[in-house]
């Protein structure tokens, strides 16, 4: 792995700021996370990108910033630090709002991380440089971007529908199909060079909305699609992790 560029760097380093002063301070993590109502009825849309910047914790917050880290360099390095910057916020606002539209019957839905981006980052460099092999923790050996991808997609999907943990798994989605879909509109030549592994990648996307998104009239708005977080013992409200 490569040394982060200044853009990597400076996002990394933000993460970590905020974060740890959302973790000593509640009234700033409160301000500043995504939640449904704060959004739609306070019109408080700074929380669509702050929220990318909290984490619920240590854990949370390593193990995205170490998933940026593995792919922000091979990026920020072949497209420069202006297309990167704008893969990165367009994934994290694109994730957010796709949050926002699957559970806006959902007042007290929220949620915090950088994952949306970060799902952004890593299929980004899946449809620009497909020809490199992602390692996952429980995998020692490499596997190909491209199958990375459709695992990712079909794990995210599959977690959507199931609602059965406490991760935001519409923010992955969104995100990561906002990060490819915005790298081939800054390199349209990349649909015909790597249109296998991009293919592969979307098609179950763009099947899922169609199917279970638009023609069933936001079936998942009404589900208990979250476990409450407190953190403290007056905090009610639903927290996801991103």
């Amino acid at each position: 792995m490569s040394q982060l560029g200044t853009v990597g760097f400076i996002i990394v380093i933000t993460n970590f700021l905020c974060s740890y002063i959302g973790f000593k301070d509640f009234t700033f993590f409160e301000r500043y996370k995504f939640q449904i109502s704060k959004i739609r009825i306070d019109k408080n849309y700074v929380r669509m990108l702050s929220s990318g910047f909290l984490h619920v914790n240590w854990s949370h917050l390593l193990f995205n910033m170490f998933s940026f880290y593995s792919f922000a360099s091979i990026i920020e390095r072949g497209i420069g630090s202006t297309y990167f910057s704008l893969i990165y916020f367009i994934s994290l606002l694109g994730g957010n709002f796709f949050a926002l539209v699957i559970h806006k019957n959902r007042p007290k839905y929220s949620a915090v991380g950088a994952s949306g981006a970060v799902s952004g980052i890593i299929f980004a460099a899946i449809a620009l440089f497909p020809e490199i092999r992602i390692s996952l923790l429980f995998i020692p050996i490499g596997i190909p971007s491209w199958l990375f991808g459709l695992l990712f997609i079909s794990y995210t999907i599959y977690g959507i529908k199931s609602n059965r943990d406490t991760i935001g798994h519409e923010a992955h989605l969104g995100g990561a199909v906002l990060g490819m879909l915005t790298s081939i509109l800054l390199y349209p030549n990349v649909i015909i060079v790597n249109f296998i592994p991009i293919a592969l990648t979307l098609a179950p996307t763009f099947i899922f909305l169609s199917v279970f998104v638009f023609k069933t009239n936001n079936r998942f708005s009404n589900s208990s699609f979250v476990q409450t977080f407190k953190r403290n013992p007056d905090d009610q409200n639903e927290l996801k992790k991103k």
